[in-house]
């Protein structure tokens, strides 16, 4: 943790600012490694572990504590970086683009191994907060630690550790894997500034009914509940199936099906991604107890009080991209 980020980090009980106490030098990098952070309200304390601090409410519901656990295994396995997760996030968070990020205060609701953090880190954020509820923030960590404007903390989006002074928060592929996605963003959304913008992208319910009925069955009984090494060994099997549909059916001029055939846009964007890449993908669908498939009236309701300029996008006929300006107004309470 670099002394720099105690300028947004919050008491996640009082919501008050924190101090290190007592105060600790940093070492070559500039990171504090090892610390104990209190807060000017009650005194609550947190330990700073590994060189992330851990700012986590008294009680945080059991299911997010599983469903973090379970993302821990993906991201402590597949932990690399690569060069296409520019792209890919642009797309899900468009129409803000690389310009909207440069000197602003940026929140990250839920950064797993910190691939997003990486990129928007490049796009010249003034500071780039990136919450993680599992230890998968220690992945991130170790991805970001050479960037000086990204500071990861292990929290809890419920409860989230940062003072409201953000100019732009996004989530991407987290919200809906909360226990309570609307109370998630309300609390991401209550982290922003009046004037500020939040961006969320999520699993959309129209077009995914195939998912709901069949696959969610299988992964709320079954995958969701097996150890880790044996549903990685168990998605090899589809990962390598959808792999191969995307670079060869779907990417086929000859048999000229992909714009006819399911989720045409979402596996061009997939097109050249390692077979890697692509059983990630595949385990993260299966791994989690919670998945969400919301409909666009939902995504519609998280935005229809408190903001403006609101736009809802049906990224990829799968999911839905939800942005808008906050306008509380003066006297408004925060979520």
């Amino acid at each position: 943790m670099r002394v720099a980020a105690l300028e947004y980090f919050a008491c996640p009980t009082c919501e008050q600012p924190l101090t290190l106490d007592p105060p600790v030098a940093p070492g070559d990098d500039g990171h504090v490694m090892a610390g104990v952070l209190v807060c000017r309200g009650k005194g609550c304390r947190y330990t700073i572990r590994a060189g992330v601090p851990v700012l986590l409410p008294g009680e945080v519901n059991p299911l997010s504590s599983e469903t973090a656990d379970r993302f821990d295994q993906q991201w402590t396995h597949w932990r690399q970086l690569a060069d296409y997760y520019e792209k890919q996030y642009l797309d899900w968070v468009a129409p803000v683009t690389r310009q909207n990020f440069a000197g602003k205060v940026v929140l990250e609701g839920g950064c797993g191994k910190g691939r997003h953090s990486h990129v928007v880190a490049g796009f010249g954020p003034r500071a780039l907060i990136a919450l993680d509820l599992g230890q998968s923030a220690l992945v991130a960590f170790a991805n970001t630690r050479e960037l000086p404007n990204v500071h990861v903390a292990v929290g809890d989006l419920h409860s989230p550790p940062v003072l409201p002074v953000i100019d732009l928060a996004f989530s991407v592929g987290v919200l809906h894997h909360l226990p309570d996605p609307a109370l998630g963003f309300a609390r991401l959304a209550s982290r922003v500034r009046d004037g500020g913008r939040a961006v969320v992208w999520v699993y959309g319910q129209e077009n995914n009914e195939w998912i709901i009925r069949f696959v969610d069955p299988v992964r709320k009984a079954v995958t969701a509940k097996l150890p880790p090494a044996a549903l990685r060994a168990l998605s090899t099997v589809p990962a390598a199936a959808l792999w191969g549909a995307i670079n060869y059916i779907y990417a086929s001029p000859l048999l000229g099906l992909a714009d006819k055939l399911p989720y045409a846009e979402y596996f061009a964007g997939l097109r050249g991604f390692p077979l890697r890449e692509i059983h990630n993908i595949v385990f993260d669908q299966l791994v989690t107890p919670v998945a969400y498939y919301l409909p666009k009236a939902e995504v519609e309701r998280w935005f229809a009080t408190g903001f403006s300029d609101v736009t809802i996008r049906w990224k990829g006929q799968y999911s839905w991209t939800g942005t808008g300006t906050v306008t509380r107004g003066p006297g408004a309470a925060r979520p």
